[in-house]
């Protein structure tokens, strides 16, 4: 009799120390949790969610009453597939997904964890949304980053008059990548200009890809790519030597050696949808909290590239524009 009876408080001791245990993990915290998530860290990417941190303690959401996890799968789709069922299981407040991959992989486990995505630029093919100008229907809201195709291809159009055949430089496998290329397609073709469109599938086909157009074309444009862009001093580079410009769709691509760009502050598009998460901290439905398009204003120009190939940047450009040097110089 004695040693069943200590069985049995050894098990409720053991139940106890677990149910304890499961607690102070998970949503017996005090403290609510948002995991932010991304596919590949890259300058653009980290800006973004140095946006979304810094806002959220800006606004009186600091370590202290926010519990905030960071995960990024470097670049590997198993990985991040694992990294959203964990988030997914955790059950926090909300997931942060910053760039298209990341927000669809959320979005597709149909969960009852919300998403707020962070620079997408189309939302709708990428099925987080149905419409960007009604309720958010999908337990997702967020900040899109349409590229300004127009204005950038124009501003090229002042900075290197006189391009004949541009090179898009894409990954097929991001859906923001092929939306914005197609954009600039589309573009180029009401406009009469000619282009060679080149894509990869994984950074280890980029340096052949850029090597494949410097010889046919005047100017490379890369969409907002994670690719690309995390190889831009590999395309720069063979840019330079062929003395042909390149335009990016962000500051860190121009950072990062591309010539030069019009497009959305990073740390601004994470400040904005950390807003929106406050508004959902706050007790704002989701269907309540429309998703947004964010407008690019930022005009940004490498000097380094300018000089490698021979472009002087206009006195009125300098005015307007943030001159950077390269990042990796």
């Amino acid at each position: 009799m004695k040693k069943g009876i200590l069985k049995k408080a050894a098990a409720i001791i053991i139940a106890a120390a677990i149910g304890m245990a499961s607690v102070s993990c998970g949503k017996g915290s005090d403290k609510d949790t948002v995991y932010v998530v991304m596919m590949v860290e890259n300058g653009a990417f980290v800006d973004m969610k140095d946006g979304f941190i810094q806002e959220l303690r800006d606004k009186g959401y600091s370590e202290d009453k926010l519990d905030i996890v960071y995960k990024c799968a470097q670049g590997d789709a198993t990985n991040l597939n694992t990294i959203v069922q964990e988030a997914v299981n955790a059950e926090p407040k909300a997931i942060a997904t910053i760039g298209t991959p990341a927000s669809q992989a959320v979005v597709g486990m149909n969960s009852d964890v919300p998403n707020f995505f962070i620079s997408v630029s189309d939302p709708v093919s990428a099925g987080l949304i149905s419409d960007m100008n009604k309720a958010p229907d999908k337990n997702a809201t967020g900040t899109s980053n349409y590229i300004p195709i127009n204005d950038i291809f124009e501003f090229a159009d002042k900075l290197t008059p006189g391009i004949q055949t541009y090179g898009i430089l894409y990954n097929t496998g991001e859906v923001n990548a092929v939306t914005t290329a197609q954009n600039a397609m589309k573009y180029l073709d009401e406009k009469g200009i000619k282009y060679v469109e080149k894509t990869v599938t994984s950074a280890g086909e980029v340096q052949t890809a850029a090597e494949s157009l410097a010889g046919s074309v005047d100017a490379i444009f890369v969409p907002n790519d994670s690719i690309i862009q995390s190889a831009m001093p590999i395309v720069s580079q063979v840019a330079r030597d062929n003395k042909i410009p390149v335009y990016g769709s962000s500051a860190v691509m121009v950072n990062s050696g591309a010539f030069a760009t019009k497009a959305i502050s990073d740390k601004k598009i994470g400040a904005i949808t950390a807003d929106k998460f406050i508004d959902y901290l706050e007790g704002k439905a989701i269907k309540d909290i429309k998703a947004e398009v964010v407008d690019a204003d930022d005009i940004v120009v490498n000097s380094d590239a300018a000089a490698a190939i021979g472009v002087t940047i206009p006195d009125d450009v300098k005015n307007e524009a943030t001159i950077v040097k390269d990042s990796n110089g």
